[in-house]
């Protein structure tokens, strides 16, 4: 009986798993040294703040992989013989393999920085940075800083935010997340951190974090020489591909683990998936890796295709994710990038008490809709997926966006606002269509 290895029991490895078992009979073995079972990871900030139980976040019962025939094994591989296909275990086993799939994840970055390493100095990604969080935070932490203009720096600092704990919030760029977000939502943003009490240091970069007697941290130098006092650092520069005990070994890697579109690596039988996978030619529209939740899941499912005998190439589709800033939810479809291309053009509605607004981008003479940002109002994903696939205009879009709109019943809807505007700035006359019946069914089901 073949036998796929999974190491990795993120949410990249434990859906090929799924997958493959409801194709096929093939025995499967996913490793992991990070946790007995497959959690959500995006919950950890939750179970932080109290929210939810670290148990809450496992979507499976523990008999689930039993049941269904999925051998879990807490270990670290150490090696791998790729021309053997056999793994080598921290246990000192040796399991063999017909099939590899390498889903093994991220780590987050460092650059460096003296001090870097200390007690009390962590990113967020692992559920041990999460127990090394609940530590830090017992011993106690009267000031946190954290590095890095990003989602895991955001989700941190409303983390610390949550148990009264001063946060300063050191971010290299002049704006938020200016190098992904247009202009008027990366404002938007800044202003609800600041809201919040979060002391945002824009154009502000890190240069030493340093110990006290304990060997734990006790403050941090910025590059202008200001020293801000802490207990705590956040190091949320992004993540980069965890591939380091791969590095000498036959397997063709860059910043990750190279794979073809069919995720299939340059050793046989061998595949890798996820936040480490890096395609050796970058699909149109896409980046060549993608650290989303989402293109993990995808990519599972693909793969478990490929093994069970339908060879499948990875075909993401368009572009979209979600965040939230603190009381600000965000979701993005298509392309909406911090400055619009050539031959593009943009229109943006923002509501007056400035935590809602949408963005949208269409080509200039063909008017087709190429992309939206949505901040605090939600839309359904298969809407736009749906107007993005037939090509659409924005005129379209519009007369269509009660059709999109995902909030609860009672919530203030703005499409006519939004409406008016555009007809405002371009000239046009474009009416509210309303819901018919079988859109209304369609939704609902939908979702």
């Amino acid at each position: 009986m073949d036998h796929v290895v999974i190491i990795g029991n993120g949410v990249s490895g434990v859906t090929a798993a799924r997958h493959i078992r409801k194709l096929s009979n093939k025995k499967i073995t996913i490793i992991s040294s990070e946790t007995d079972f497959f959690f959500s990871r995006t919950a950890l900030m939750y179970v932080y703040m109290g929210h939810m139980r670290f148990k809450d976040t496992q979507p499976y019962e523990p008999n689930f992989w039993k049941k269904n025939n999925i051998l879990l094994k807490k270990a670290y591989v150490k090696t791998i013989d790729f021309a053997r296909k056999t793994l080598a275990l921290d246990t000192e086993e040796s399991i063999a393999y017909d099939h590899l799939i390498l889903a093994v994840g991220s780590v987050p970055n460092k650059f460096g920085w003296k001090g870097q390493d200390l007690a009390g100095v962590q990113g967020l990604y692992h559920y041990q940075d999460l127990e090394r969080l609940n530590h830090a935070t017992q011993r106690g932490i009267k000031r946190g800083v954290i590095v890095g203009g990003g989602l895991i720096g955001v989700e941190l600092a409303e983390m610390l935010h949550s148990k009264g704990i001063d946060v300063s919030f050191l971010v290299r760029e002049p704006s938020f997340w200016g190098k992904v977000l247009p202009t008027q939502e990366s404002e938007m943003i800044n202003r609800e951190i600041l809201k919040n009490g979060i002391d945002l240091r824009l154009g502000t970069e890190l240069k030493e974090i340093v110990a006290d007697y304990e060997g734990w941290v006790s403050k941090v130098i910025t590059t202008t020489g200001e020293e801000i006092a802490c207990e705590f650092v956040g190091l949320t520069v992004g993540v980069s591909p965890n591939i380091h005990f791969l590095k000498n070994t036959s397997l063709a890697t860059a910043r990750g683990i190279l794979v073809n579109h069919f995720l299939e690596c340059n050793q046989e039988d061998v595949y890798a998936i996820g936040d480490c996978a890096e395609f050796e030619d970058a699909i149109e529209g896409r980046r060549k890796i993608e650290q989303v939740w989402y293109t993990g899941r995808m990519m599972g499912e693909v793969v478990a295709k490929t093994i069970c005998g339908n060879r499948t190439a990875y075909t993401p589709g368009h572009w979209f994710n979600s965040a939230k800033f603190f009381d600000i939810e965000y979701q993005t479809y298509g392309q909406v990038l911090a400055n619009c291309r050539e031959g593009e053009m943009d229109f943006y509605w923002e509501h007056k008490d400035g935590n809602k607004c949408v963005h949208i981008v269409f080509e200039k003479e063909s008017k087709k809709f190429v992309g939206i940002n949505t901040f605090g109002i939600r839309m359904r994903h298969h809407c736009f997926d749906q107007w993005l696939n037939e090509g659409r205009s924005v005129l379209h879009v519009l007369a269509h966006l009660k059709d999109a709109n995902f909030d609860p019943e009672f919530y203030k809807k703005y499409e006519s606002e939004i409406i008016d505007k555009f007809n405002r700035e371009n000239g046009t006359d474009i009416k509210v269509k309303k819901k018919s019946w079988r859109r209304i069914i369609h939704s609902r089901l939908s979702n």
